[in-house]
C-alpha cells in the first residue's frame, strides 16, 4: 500500500479508503443488500492487513448502523491512533427548521451521535454530506470551527457540491480565521467525469483532498454488463437510476477497460481505479466481499501509460449531472 497526505492536512491516508455505505442493519434504512457485522468485521480485517487505513462511513448509512458496525470492528482490530476515520452529516430536516434547531445544535448533535455509535472520542474528518440550501454557509462552518476546536473531529471535509460553494465557503473561513475543508467527496468515475469540468483544477490548485465516491460506477466498471451482476446492482434502484441513461454511451468505455484487463492480465477493478488513482488523491471503494479489497489494493501499483490513459478517456460524452447533485436544491 502506498500514502499520501490528504490535502492541507498532517493525516497520512492509504491512496484507497474503504467506503462502508454497504455495512449496517438491512432492516435500518434504504439498502436491503447490507452486511452483518460479522461480515463486516471480516472485510475491515482484511482491508487493515492490506494497509488499508482510511475509512469513511457516515450518519446516514443504513440508521447510523454501519457507523456502529464499522466502530466495532476498528475497536476490536486497529489502535487508534493508526487509522483515519470519516464519517457526514447531512443537512437541517424541515422539522429541525420548524423547531428553530440552529445550525450548531444541529452539527453538534450529529457529532455526538456519530462518536457514540462509533464508539469514539473523536473523528479524523467529519464531512458536509450535501449543500444545506436553508442554512447560511456562515453558520455552516462557524459550527464545523467550533467541532474542530473542541476536539471532536480533527479537520472538516464536504461533498456534494459544486466548486464554487466550496471556493465561497473556504474563503470565508480564511477571512474569519475558521477551519478550511481539506477535502472533496464528489461523484467521478470513468463514466462519470463532470468534476473535471472545475473540481479537480480548483481542489489541485488550493491542495485540497480529492476523494470521490463511487470509484466503480456501483460495480459497472469491475465487469463487462450482463456478467454475474452483484446484489446491490439487482436491488439498489438509486444507484442503477444514476447510469440507466446513459447505459449505450457509457457501454464502449466499458469495453476499453475490458480489452486493458485483458492486456496486462488483470481485473477491469484494477484498470477501473488505477485510472482515477492518477486523478485523485483516494478514492472511495465500497466492498461487499472480501476479495473486493484485493483488486483495490492492486489497482495502487498497476501503471497505465498515457496512450492507455488517453484510450479510456477519449470516447467520453458529457453527462447530465444524476444523484445527489441533480435532487438537491
Amino acid at each position: 500500500m502506498k500514502y499520501v497526505k490528504l490535502g492541507n492536512s498532517d493525516l497520512s491516508v492509504s491512496r484507497i479508503c474503504l467506503g462502508c455505505m454497504g455495512f449496517g442493519d438491512p432492516d435500518k434504512g434504504g439498502h436491503a443488500w447490507t452486511l452483518n457485522q460479522e461480515d463486516t468485521t471480516a472485510i475491515i480485517s482484511h482491508a487493515l492487513d492490506q494497509g488499508v487505513n482510511f475509512f469513511d462511513t457516515a450518519i446516514a448509512y443504513q440508521g447510523g448502523t454501519s457507523e456502529k458496525y464499522v466502530g466495532k470492528a476498528l475497536k476490536q482490530l486497529a489502535n487508534r491512533q493508526d487509522i483515519v476515520v470519516a464519517t457526514k452529516f447531512l443537512p437541517r430536516s424541515e422539522e429541525e427548521r420548524h423547531n428553530q434547531v440552529s445550525a450548531h445544535q444541529h452539527i453538534e448533535q450529529s457529532l455526538n451521535t456519530s462518536l457514540t455509535n462509533l464508539g469514539m472520542d473523536y473523528v479524523d474528518l467529519y464531512i458536509y454530506h450535501m449543500w444545506d440550501y436553508h442554512t447560511p454557509m456562515a453558520d455552516i462552518m462557524h459550527a464545523l470551527d467550533a467541532m474542530v476546536k473542541a476536539g471532536k473531529t480533527r479537520y472538516i471535509g464536504i461533498s456534494n457540491a459544486y466548486a464554487y460553494q466550496i471556493a465561497t465557503a473556504n474563503a470565508y473561513a480564511r477571512a474569519n480565521n475558521l477551519t478550511e475543508f481539506i477535502s472533496i467527496q464528489g461523484h467521478y468515475n470513468l463514466i462519470f467525469r463532470e468534476e473535471e469540468r472545475e473540481m479537480n483544477r480548483f481542489a489541485n490548485e488550493n491542495n485540497i483532498a480529492l476523494t470521490p465516491y463511487s470509484a466503480l460506477a456501483s460495480g459497472r466498471l469491475s465487469r463487462l454488463p450482463g456478467d454475474n451482476a452483484s446484489r446491490r446492482m439487482n436491488l439498489d434502484n438509486y444507484a442503477k437510476s444514476k447510469y440507466q441513461n446513459t447505459a449505450d454511451q457509457d457501454h464502449a468505455i466499458i469495453l476499453r477497460v475490458h480489452e486493458l484487463a485483458e492486456k496486462h492480465h488483470v481485473t477491469m477493478t484494477e484498470i477501473s481505479l488505477a485510472w482515477l488513482l492518477t486523478k485523485v488523491t483516494a478514492p472511495v471503494v465500497g466492498a461487499t466481499k472480501v476479495h473486493h479489497i484485493d483488486g483495490a489494493v492492486a489497482a495502487v501499483d498497476l501503471t497505465l501509460s498515457a496512450e492507455e490513459i488517453q484510450y479510456l478517456e477519449e470516447l467520453y460524452p458529457p453527462h447530465p449531472l444524476v444523484g445527489v447533485m441533480a435532487d438537491n436544491h
